[in-house]
């Protein structure tokens, strides 16, 4: 069976190639701002945000191609007042996002959804606890200097995999959730669907 992520995240793939997963990528063509804001219309949290996105994504793709299994994932970054980081849309909303994850925790929850033949099959939804230590005014800029606009693209302003590391002073949680993919337990359906070997 033929394994599409809904996704062209430089991380999530490199994830999968790493794993040993045979897939292909494809951009989900979704209008994500249109379907965050009505999901948050509707008072979704930050768990289900982050699960019905990866599902929209996931659905997408598997209507049109009914001999593949789709993954589609997503994630959010939840603030300690309950409140959500989108994607930086220019430097200085970067640096602002920055100043408020500042010497606070904040949640990044990951959601994985397979689908196949238009319809959900299976799902993961895994959190991880991020502990940003207080950054300065310099740090900050200094960071942006070496990560903008390569981390426009990520909710919370870090590729944890490059400088973005420094932001933190603990991290309680999967590595791979932390870089918007649960992958064991993908690997671990791979493998009871036979893409993988058991």
């Amino acid at each position: 069976m033929r394994v599409v992520l809904a996704s062209q995240s430089a991380s999530r793939r490199t994830m999968l190639t790493a794993a040993g997963v045979p897939f292909e990528a494809v951009s989900a063509g979704v209008d994500e701002d249109s379907a965050k804001a009505a999901l948050l219309g509707d008072g979704c949290g930050a768990r289900d945000l982050a699960d019905a996105l990866a599902e929209l994504k996931a659905i997408k793709i598997s209507s049109g191609d009914g001999q593949a299994l789709v993954l589609g994932c997503d994630s959010v970054v939840a603030l300690e007042d309950g409140s959500m980081l989108d994607k930086p849309r220019n430097r200085a909303e970067a640096a602002d996002h920055l100043r408020r994850l500042s010497g606070k925790r904040h949640e990044l929850v990951s959601a994985a959804v397979m689908a196949e033949g238009g319809r959900p099959v299976w799902r993961v939804v895994d959190r991880a606890r991020m502990h940003v230590r207080p950054l300065s005014d310099a740090f900050i800029e200094s960071y942006l200097d070496l990560e903008w606009p390569e981390i426009s693209g990520c909710v919370g302003c870090y590729r944890i995999e490059g400088p973005g590391a420094q932001l933190f002073s603990r991290i309680e949680g999967s590595q791979f959730t932390v870089l918007g993919l649960p992958l064991l337990p993908v690997l671990d359906y791979l493998r009871v669907r036979g893409v993988m070997t058991s």
